[in-house]
């Protein structure tokens, strides 16, 4: 029933990396569809995102009240509903409304899956289950390009993807009654109120753990989004070949997290976060330094196998750090950080390229590795005596 149950997991982790990456590959269609600037795309990502904060900051107390299956299953729904929604709109003020429910959708499933993994699984699984989110962010993209190569619209992409979220609904809903105790899941019987926010930032450890979170979600996202700019406006690469470049960095996060389960079963999850912190400063490094495009390739490669280890393992660390009766409302939280972090600090490298230069990209990358790293050092002593 254990293995039974995992297989479902690993299944939800596939179908949330899935959506996750559309709006990028089909925005080029969409946005000349509905007559609406390109730049459109930002209100509707902004929109999602807010959702997920919200869902986020819930998260502790929905889990508390319907158990992580539930939610996980209602939240899968309606990620469902609204990418149908985005099917059938043909207007742009729909696809707004469709993409809160698809935010509060995305984040209830993320807050209560890594805790529930965080909580009954060992770190490996925390990784691999990561590394499946990378499968899903990959095949949204190709799912979109088939549909539309076939002779069909963004249209038929959005609604295939659709189908196959109610599918794995049927299947969490199913699975119900493999979830351990439905609303009273282990590790949150021991304290019947959700914490507020203000308990929360009260926790020891729980603000680095924030910005440890928001600061690597800031680096990773920037790094996806920015790359293939700096490369081709910095280094001169052809936008093209740029382009290509700069997919490698999410295909080493997606080989990192496989490599990095196996890692797990030798390092603890605090070492293996050092050791990605590492390996992100050393292509930091090979990317500032003027050796040529390999070498800046290389870097890219590094920065993105580095980040691997560090989200899945920030995650898993949480009820060792602070306990398991409180590890939901801090993963919520965390999640919450991670999407603020996300939303706003690409941005803010877009007008420093704009406004000084897009030279300063691994600079920008390397002051947010420190902040990050500083961060999970002081939440590693705040926290040690709970960690040990």
């Amino acid at each position: 029933m254990v293995h039974l149950l995992l297989a479902v997991i690993y299944l939800s982790f596939i179908s949330l990396g899935l959506p996750d990456s559309l709006l990028g590959s089909a925005w080029p269609s969409m946005y000349v569809e509905f007559g609406v600037p390109v730049s459109y795309a930002g209100l509707i990502s902004m929109i999602v995102s807010a959702g997920t904060i919200v869902s986020s900051l819930q998260s502790d107390r929905l889990t508390r009240r319907f158990g992580a299956g539930r939610v996980t299953a209602v939240s899968v729904g309606m990620t469902a509903v609204a990418l149908f929604g985005f099917s059938v709109s043909h207007s742009f003020w729909l696809l707004c409304v469709w993409a809160v429910p698809y935010g509060l959708g995305a984040g209830g499933v993320d807050a209560a899956l890594n805790n529930y993994v965080a909580l009954h699984y060992a770190s490996r699984h925390m990784s691999w289950l990561h590394c499946m989110w990378g499968v899903g962010a990959s095949v949204g993209p190709a799912i979109i390009s088939r549909a539309m190569l076939g002779g069909g619209a963004w249209n038929a992409g959005y609604r295939t993807i659709s189908l196959l979220q109610i599918g794995l609904t049927a299947i969490l809903l199913l699975s119900l009654p493999l979830w351990r105790g439905g609303a009273q899941d282990d590790g949150q019987k021991t304290q019947a109120e959700p914490l507020t926010l203000r308990q929360i930032f009260a926790i020891p450890g729980a603000k680095a753990v924030m910005v440890t979170f928001f600061c690597y979600c800031a680096l990773e996202q920037t790094a996806i989004l920015w790359a293939s700019s700096y490369l081709t406006l910095h280094r001169g690469v052809p936008p093209q070949t740029a382009a290509g470049f700069a997919s490698l960095f999410c295909i080493g996060i997606t080989v990192g997290r496989g490599a990095s389960g196996f890692l797990t079963m030798k390092l603890s999850d605090s070492q293996m976060i050092r050791l990605g912190e590492g390996v992100i400063a050393a292509g930091i490094a090979l990317v500032l330094l003027p050796l040529g495009q390999t070498v800046t390739l290389i870097g890219l490669i590094l920065v993105g196998l580095g980040c691997a280890p560090i989200y899945p393992c920030v995650i898993h660390s949480t009820p060792a750090h602070f306990g398991a009766e409180r590890s939901q409302a801090v993963i919520g939280v965390q999640m919450a950080s991670a999407y603020v972090g996300t939303c706003l600090m690409p941005p803010l490298f877009g007008l420093i390229a704009a406004h000084l230069s897009v030279a300063l990209f691994p600079v920008y990358l390397l002051a947010l590795l420190a902040c990050m790293t500083l961060m999970h050092e002081r939440l590693l002593r705040q926290t040690r005596p709970l960690s040990k």
